[in-house]
């Protein structure tokens, strides 16, 4: 599986960014996926994810009501809308996705714990105060 990223780049605070993640070489539908960022001298951090079909989304607290999660299966692409930026969210992101996990023939995901099988290369996102 490879994970391509992009959409990254410089915009002001206040602005929006929408980061694209495609996904090839085995089938994209089942699987969790998720984007991570890591700013500049800090630990990667989880910053949202989506199931299955889409379902279900789940956000860091910090990016709630900001960014949205998103994917399109047909395209084999998850998205990152990113709105109304802050210099705090400059980092480099990541997409990833995890394999289809079930649990009573339930499927879950376990992104928000940093768990992931594949990982995209980042695309830097910078926002100037």
């Amino acid at each position: 599986v490879q994970l391509q990223a992009s959409g990254g780049g410089l915009v002001q605070a206040g602005g929006s960014l929408r980061l694209s993640c495609a996904v090839s070489g085995r089938p994209f539908s089942r699987y969790g996926m998720g984007w991570f960022r890591q700013a500049p001298g800090k630990e990667r951090e989880f910053v949202a994810a989506i199931s299955w079909g889409g379902s279900s989304t789940t956000y860091v607290n910090s990016v709630k009501g900001r960014f949205t999660i998103s994917r399109d299966d047909a395209k084999n692409t998850v998205f990152l809308q990113m709105n109304s930026l802050k210099s705090e969210d400059t980092a480099v992101y990541y997409c990833a996705a995890q394999c289809p996990r079930y649990k009573d023939g339930v499927n879950y995901h376990t992104l928000r714990l940093g768990e992931a099988d594949y990982w995209g290369q980042g695309t830097k996102v910078t926002v100037s105060s």
